[in-house]
């Protein structure tokens, strides 16, 4: 029988990842999912399905996503994926990856983020425009701080 974890691993390997074995420590998942769907998200990038690949790699590089040895962590963007939690890859293909995620779900939605898990950077489609988000933790982050500092 298969786990979600390896059928989310499979999944992400269909995208080109190569998926790594240390175990990750990322932000808390839901703090994670409240910085891209959040009532008051703003993104750094609203554009066209077509410009949303080169804008993604553009602001993932900004916000330092990649580690030393280009590593990073990402949710699996599944059914389940934020039980599965993150997951720490390496994406040896370089290019198109938001393309390459929806070519293997339907969607090119999906949230990494940096391996100390400081750094995150995402995509959304809201409407007709395809979001590119970028967010800062700093220091611990909790769902409840999260929550408090936006109202």
């Amino acid at each position: 029988m298969t786990t979600d974890r390896e059928a989310a691993v499979r999944r992400l390997e269909r995208c080109g990842l190569e998926v790594t074995e240390a175990a990750p420590d990322g932000p808390p998942v839901n703090a994670a999912l409240y910085a891209v769907n959040g009532f008051e998200v703003e993104p750094v990038a609203a554009i066209p399905a077509d410009l949303l690949d080169e804008a993604w790699h553009h602001h993932a590089a900004q916000v330092s996503l990649y580690g030393e040895d280009g590593e990073f962590l990402i949710l699996p963007p599944v059914p389940g994926g934020s039980q599965v939690g993150w997951v720490r890859v390496k994406d040896p293909v370089g290019k198109n990856l938001p393309s390459r995620i929806c070519a293997a779900t339907g969607s090119p939605e999906f949230i990494t983020v940096s391996v100390n898990g400081r750094h995150l950077c995402a995509t959304s489609v809201e409407e007709s425009d395809y979001w590119v988000v970028v967010h800062e933790f700093r220091g611990p982050m909790s769902v409840t701080s999260l929550i408090s500092r936006s109202v």
